[in-house]
């Protein structure tokens, strides 16, 4: 099986090279050192894990995977994390992957929700990573984030509105 390889940013600083066994193994290396992990994932996005002994408590708090961005909190400790796959590598050393971003017209719903503030103003600008829309889902807040810096052409929900999956929610221009 092939082994599946990341390249993991902690907090925007620190980087750290990750190799899987193979997609489906929590064993594998980091920074070219073994590691082996006991994973139970007793429910959605929470996580309990062993390693080396010792015992964590992990949840992916938020995920954005157009990004590869998330952020995690491991034993009450807040991580944003961005992951690069092989792929990624590829085009950045082609100088290449400014290129492969592509222009976002459109914040869609990641889930069905119940809108429970929108931040921002139709004709306001916003920077990548600003909060546009907060929703409720599965009695989480989420907070729905610039995907990049653009302007708010249409907000096409209201506060307290029920949304579906994929529902377009903000159009930027």
């Amino acid at each position: 099986m092939e082994k599946q390889s990341f390249t993991v940013t902690v907090q925007g600083k620190e980087k750290h090279k990750v190799v899987f066994d193979h997609k489906d193994s929590w064993n594998g290396e980091i920074n070219k050192k073994r590691f082996a992990c006991d994973v139970i994932s007793p429910e959605s996005r929470k996580f309990h894990v062993i390693r080396d002994n010792k015992s964590y408590e992990v949840e992916i708090v938020e995920a954005d995977i157009e990004a590869k961005t998330m952020l995690v909190k491991v034993n009450g400790h807040s991580y944003p994390l961005t992951v690069a796959d092989k792929f990624d590598e590829l085009l950045h050393s082609m100088g290449l992957d400014v290129v492969a971003t592509k222009k976002i017209n459109e914040l869609k719903a990641p889930m069905p929700g119940l809108v429970l503030n929108i931040v921002v103003s139709e004709g306001q600008e916003v920077k990548k990573g600003d909060p546009i829309i907060v929703l409720e889902a599965m009695k989480m807040e989420n907070i729905l984030k610039a995907p990049a810096d653009v302007t708010v052409k249409l907000i096409s929900v209201k506060k307290g509105v029920a949304v579906e999956k994929g529902q377009v929610l903000v159009l930027f221009s």
